[in-house]
């Protein structure tokens, strides 16, 4: 169908991180709906200095959590994800790596519900794990770096006549004027989402995650050190990197603070992050490597797990407390809006992220 004869629909994306990005693109791509796509949001790709946005900092790559074990939905979106990801290797900005997770107890053995998810899934055998741990498991995964993944999807998304409008949105009633009388709202304001006015979701909360991005060859393989069948609070794990522009790249992993907002740089655990990765990766303290940069970042984690779902909301908003910011008199007429909310992905906002755009898509689609 062409553009032409495709109905147009206004579409604004509250968000440029990798839910809100992807999610334009479905769209943008899709052959029976015309959205006219606007992406507003304070930070945008090439913001990459900015620890206002998770994005940046991610290690992106996937690897298990435990909420696919339970939720046939995230085990949905990760599969989709995890698919698509594997076909864009050769595109350059995929590097698809042989993998490791290496426990020093049967836990890492508990919850494998991703063993049909990933390539190759093997359970080591004793003489192939190293010391000092008990139990490991192999298989391939895939990684994207994100300064150049987000710039491929802004560039693309440029391509395709989607408009970036760099704005600090406080509340829903200033999206307003762009979504207009027939438009559509998608919220994919992540860690956002707790402050921003008519959406106020206080089950939102950082995890604190702390890395280290060094330049040095031999690092190939990704590998992670688990407890048991989740995350300590000291994470342990090496992600080699794709690189279009920066080759032999890796991210050092780190910490998984729960419910930590400091984005303080601690050169006390940047030493801990490293010397823990080196007894994985001797080569890391070669005359050769580099430090390329330290990174704090915090992932918009929610309790009870993410939100997408449709909501209908009236704008202006409308407060029993009488507390919603004024925006004169050009904004008092009343209207109903669809939104979509996408957010509170944790530490899994890449791997999720296409499973969760196609589902944002199918329910744009149903509030049309």
């Amino acid at each position: 169908m062409s553009s032409d004869s495709k109905s147009h629909v206004p579409l604004v994306i509250l968000g440029a991180g990798v839910i809100g990005l992807t999610t334009a693109y479905i769209a943008a791509c899709d052959p029976d709906v015309a959205f006219d796509i606007t992406i507003v949001a304070r930070d945008m790709p090439g913001d990459w200095h900015s620890q206002a946005w998770a994005s940046p900092f991610a290690g992106a790559s996937w690897s298990p959590h435990p909420l696919g074990a339970t939720d046939e939905r995230v085990r949905r979106w990760e599969q989709i994800t995890f698919d698509r990801l594997w076909e864009m290797a050769p595109s350059g900005l995929v590097k698809r790596s042989p993998s490791k997770i290496l426990g020093e107890t049967d836990g890492v053995l508990s919850t494998i519900w991703w063993k049909d998810l990933v390539r190759d899934f093997s359970v080591l055998s004793e003489s192939e794990v190293p010391a000092p741990y008990k139990v490991g498991i192999a298989f391939n995964t895939v990684t994207v770096n994100p300064l150049e993944y987000l710039s491929w999807l802004r560039s693309e998304l440029e391509s395709r006549g989607v408009v970036f409008r760099r704005q600090y949105i406080r509340s829903l009633d200033e999206v307003k004027p762009f979504v207009g009388k027939t438009g559509l709202l998608v919220n994919a304001t992540s860690l956002g989402s707790r402050s921003l006015i008519g959406v106020e979701d206080t089950a939102m909360y950082p995890i604190r995650g702390q890395s280290i991005v060094v330049e040095g060859t031999g690092l190939q393989e990704f590998v992670t050190v688990r407890s048991g069948g989740g995350l300590s609070e000291l994470v342990t794990s090496i992600t080699p990197r794709p690189g279009l522009t920066q080759t032999n790249t890796a991210f050092l992993n780190g910490t998984h603070q729960v419910g930590n907002w400091d984005t303080s740089l601690d050169m006390s655990v940047a030493k801990g992050i490293f010397e823990r990765c080196s007894v994985l990766a001797p080569c890391l303290k070669d005359e050769g490597t580099k430090i390329l940069m330290h990174n704090v970042g915090l992932r918009p984690d929610r309790k009870g797990g993410p939100r997408v779902e449709a909501e209908r909301i009236s704008l202006p908003l409308i407060r029993s407390d009488g507390l919603a910011p004024n925006l004169g008199e050009d904004a008092e007429q009343q209207q109903n809006i669809t939104v979509i909310h996408a957010y509170g992905m944790g530490a899994a906002g890449y791997q999720r992220s296409w499973g969760v755009a196609f589902e944002v898509l199918s329910l744009l689609k149903e509030n049309m």
